[in-house]
Formats: C-alpha cells, structure tokens, sequence
C-alpha cells in the first residue's frame, strides 16, 4: 500500500503579532463538571488580578454541538448563549481565549457514540479516531468549524493529539505499516497535518496548538520531513516536581533544529497526582512550575509563546472526577503568582493569601477558611479528606470496641454486650450527625457552582460509600439494642 498522500494544500503559520511577553493560561477542563457561568463570572477576575492573561478551554462533551454532531452534546452542556458570555466575561478581564478540539486521541466522548463507533482505530476501544477512515477528518473538521463559530476572535486553536493510544493497532494502520515503511509516528504526523492545514487554510489568523507527547521520540529528519512544523506550535507538557531540565531543554532545540518556530510549555495546578485526588497537592505543583522556569531560562526568549497551567478534571472521558476547581484555587493562586514575580517568596505567599483571603496555606488539615469563589466548597472538602473520612476510618477499622465486641460476626447474628453500647454508640451517633450536616451543606454549596448531575456524581464516589457505611454501623446498633441478651 502506498504512502498516504497529504490531503489539503501545505499552508504556513499567518504572520500575526505575538504577545510581547509570554501568555500565562489557565487551563479550564470542563468534561464532567462544567462550572455554571455565574461561578466563573467570579472566578474569571480572580485570575487576571493573579496574573493569567488567557485561558486554554476544553469543552469536549460540554460545548453546545449541532446538527450531526448534536449527539456529542451532554445534557449539561454550555447553550451558545453562555458560551458568548463566558468570552464576554474573558473578554472584560483581558484574557485570551484558546478553545481545544481533541482531534486524535481522547475521543471517547465522540466514539462511544454508535453514529461515530466505525471510526474507532481499534474497533473495541472508543479512545482513538481512525485517521484512515474517509469520514474522520470531516468529522473533525465538522467539530473545528462549529467550536471556531462560537469563537470568532480566537487566534490559537488547540487541536489536542496527546496519548494517542491505540495508534497503529488497528486492522488499516498494520496493513499500511506492512506493506510500507511508514511507522506509527509518520501515521500520527501525517493525520497532524492534514488537521492542521485545514485549520491554517480555513481560518486565517489562526494557528493551531498540539500536544507534543505522541512526536516526542521522533528525530529531527522525521520532523522536518513531515511538513508539520510550519503549521503548528508545540505544547510540551510534563507535570512533575522533578522534571529533567536538561532533556526539556535539548527536546526544544530538536523542535528548533526541526522547523517549530514557537512552542509552549504545559505545567499543572490540579489533576495530575491521581485520579481520584481531591485534595490539590500545592508543593508538587509549585515544584514542576518552577523547573518549567527553569527550562524557560535556557532556551531563546523568542520561542517560548506561553505557558498553560493546565487543570485535569478527568484523566479520561470515562474517569471519575478529580479535584473540583473551587478545591484547586488556592494552588492556582500560588502558580500564577510565582510565574509572575519568579519566585515564592514571604512577601508573594503574603499576597497570595490576601487574594484568597486566607490566613494559612500550609496546613490544609486545620479548618480552612478564605474569601474567594467557592472557599465554603473547598473548606467543606477539606473537613471531608483531612478529619471526617480518617474519624470514620478508625471507627470502622480501629475502635477497640467495634472490633471486639461488635464485629461483622456480631452483627450477622445482632448480638452486642449492653455494657459496650455506651462505648460504641456516643462516638457513632456524634459521627453520624457531623456527616449528615457535611453532606447536606456541600451538596448545597456544589450546586451552587456545578449542575446536578456533576454534583450527583462527586457526591456518589467521594460521600456516599462512606456516609452509607456509618448509617449501616448505626443501624445494625441500633437493631441488635433491640435484641435482649
């Protein structure tokens, strides 16, 4: 089988004007819980005060898809209207916007859909879009061309393409692979660039952004023969504490050497320590940004386009939700404010409870309070992770009590000494009500940011088991009281 030919014309990047200093963005993921627009009318301020001079938004299922695509489109996805206002709003606090098209990997949110399911790269596996297949880059170009609509002003579009899993396994990508010498790196590069053209060739002024993960490997001569690197800038991720400075450095001369006129880094304020995390770790953040610095420090200022605190709300389309955003603020206070002055220092970590209105950010097992958008949420999940869960944990699992004389033996057959109730039932009962009155004002306060259905969810995976599991101990007590010895 031949070569796959390129299909569009080759068109370079437009010549616009380029911020004078690197963009600082914030990166919104909005798959799973997408805040409502009057949380972000709060929030939005708050960033541009810290320092962000854009925001990199990832709609996936939320943005409001029409026509054929109208089966990509949740339930609580954005209207078109608050799309508008949510530019509005960016708008009024000088933030750029970047929208980001996943338009490779992490389709689940496309390819779980029966309309879309014969695109799959691997036929059972609804993460990867099948770049041979005649309709998939009209269906991407179909996704572009509705979210750039909503996005007129947009002068970067950010075309995804990392963790393109999968690539190369399906039954067209082995067959070309042998009977060709192409490998699964020319595959992905050539998918880039037809996607990428099309963008440059459809909306001029715009220059398409892609995740630099699936080409990291490649050599310069495959890079540079691909065509891509007049079509593209780079966005280099990496989200730990003790990134190689040194291998970043000489992976952005291997982009330079290869044709890259800009890149961009990619560093974390939430989403990247676990993927059932729901406390924001600020250390591990603050250390991977200040080795990104680092890597900025050595290599030429005119390269670096910005820098993307990204904020994971789900590994995946299918994941559970990590940290909620109100939780992540005060880490993305610290970030911004360190891009800023370069530093964290006393005098910056001063300002950055003056911003939130804190009086700590140290101690995140104390009772935390603050000031900005959506603190009750994260003083509430704070209680949650640092004093309520542990309490139940060690009653279940540690109490001398319940576990000597009212093991799951004894509550199979509901028999308890009279004499140990006065032990096990004051600590149970005070546990019980503290639970209940945190589960009813956080339910309260999520809705006040998120729609029911991420509140439902969130509730389900990091509450309910828990509160359900104390309600039964509760309960078993209670009925074996009723069973005299």
């Amino acid at each position: 089988m031949d070569r796959p030919s390129d299909s569009g014309r080759a068109v370079t990047l437009p010549d616009r004007a380029v911020p004078a200093s690197p963009l600082v963005l914030v990166h919104l993921d909005l798959k799973g819980a997408p805040p409502k627009v009057s949380y972000l009318a709060e929030v939005l301020p708050l960033f541009s005060a810290l320092g962000a001079t854009g925001l990199l938004i990832e709609y996936e299922d939320t943005f409001p898809y029409y026509g054929e695509l109208l089966p990509l489109r949740a339930p609580h996805a954005y209207s078109p209207q608050e799309i508008r206002e949510i530019l509005r709003l960016a708008q009024s606090c000088q933030l750029e916007v970047i929208p980001l098209v996943q338009t490779f990997g992490h389709m689940e949110f496309v390819l779980k859909h029966k309309e879309f399911a014969h695109l799959r790269e691997v036929e059972a596996f609804p993460n990867t879009l099948n770049p041979h297949k005649e309709q998939s880059l009209p269906l991407v170009q179909a996704m572009i061309g509705q979210v750039m609509e909503l996005h007129p002003d947009a002068r970067w579009l950010h075309v995804g393409s990392d963790e393109v899993y999968c690539l190369g396994e399906g039954n067209e990508s082995k067959e070309i692979m042998a009977n060709t010498q192409i490998t699964v790196e020319e595959i992905f590069l050539h998918h880039l660039k037809s996607v990428t053209s099309h963008v440059a060739s459809t909306f001029p002024g715009v220059r398409p952004i892609a995740w630099d993960d699936m080409i990291r490997a490649a050599n310069e001569q495959a890079l540079t023969e691909s065509g891509v690197a007049p079509l593209v800038e780079l966005m280099l991720w990496d989200y730990s504490p003790d990134l190689d400075v040194d291998n970043k450095v000489a992976t952005v001369a291997k982009y330079k050497q290869s044709g890259f006129q800009k890149i961009w880094f990619a560093s974390a304020f939430k989403g990247a320590t676990g993927v059932r995390e729901q406390l924001t770790s600020i250390n591990h953040h603050l250390g991977n940004n200040s080795q990104w610095l680092k890597v900025a420090g050595k290599i030429p200022k005119e390269l670096l386009q910005g820098i993307a605190l990204t904020g994971w709300q789900r590994y995946d389309h299918f994941s559970v939700l990590c940290e909620l955003l109100p939780v992540a603020l005060p880490s993305v206070a610290v970030c911004l404010q360190f891009l800023k002055h370069g530093e964290y220092s006393d005098q910056v970590m001063e300002q950055v409870k003056s911003f939130l209105g804190m009086t700590e950010l140290e101690n995140l097992a104390s009772k935390c309070s603050g000031s900005f958008p959506g603190s009750k949420v994260f003083s509430l999940i704070t209680q949650l992770m640092c004093n309520l869960r542990p309490e139940l944990n060690e009653l279940l699992g540690e109490n001398r009590y319940v576990a000597g004389w009212f093991s799951p033996y004894h509550r199979r057959i509901n028999v308890i000494s009279p004499l140990m109730v006065q032990e096990i039932q004051p600590a149970t009962t005070s546990l019980m009500s503290r639970w209940q009155t945190l589960h009813d004002e956080l339910q309260n306060e999520l809705l006040q940011i998120y729609p029911p259905s991420a509140v439902a969810e969130w509730m389900e995976v990091n509450v309910l088991p828990w509160y359900l599991q104390l309600k039964k101990l509760a309960e078993e007590l209670n009925a074996a009281l009723q069973n005299p010895l």
